[in-house]
């Protein structure tokens, strides 16, 4: 991977965030800002937890916002670990990158609530590990 990707969160699909936030607060010795954001365009909701010293990675859950949500299959499955985030400052180079080394674009572009709006896109690999990029703040701010 190029040198400007930095991995951002690792996502945990779970039923209700209520439901499991202090749980995972409690158990990682987290912190939680008490938001719960509503993304509309992913059919989720989603929190982030920092653990340890800041700039490490978060960890985000997210809960199906709707029975048609992308993760609604994932949960039914069981939940748990879904996806790895990494934050990059080209996401369209990035993109190219990844379908050079066979992986495929599952969710272009768009924009996300919980990053101010931000583009995110979805990609999955040949060996079915699910990566998603974010826009850096530095770049978005440039775009």
């Amino acid at each position: 991977m190029p040198e400007q990707v930095r991995l951002h969160h690792v996502g945990y699909v779970v039923a209700s965030i209520r439901d499991v936030v202090g749980k995972f607060v409690f158990t990682l010795a987290a912190e939680w800002d008490q938001q719960i954001f509503d993304d509309p365009l992913q059919q989720v909701r989603v929190c982030f937890l920092s653990v340890g010293t800041p700039g490490n990675p978060l960890i985000e859950l997210v809960e199906p916002a709707t029975g048609n949500s992308p993760v609604s299959r994932f949960l039914a499955q069981g939940g748990g670990l879904h996806h790895l985030c990494y934050e990059t400052d080209d996401l369209a180079e990035q993109l190219k990158l990844m379908r050079s080394r066979g992986a495929m674009i599952a969710r272009p572009p768009m924009p996300a609530v919980a990053f101010q709006g931000r583009s995110i896109a979805w990609v999955l690999t040949k060996d079915k590990l699910l990566l998603e990029y974010l826009e850096s703040s530095a770049t978005a701010e440039r775009g």
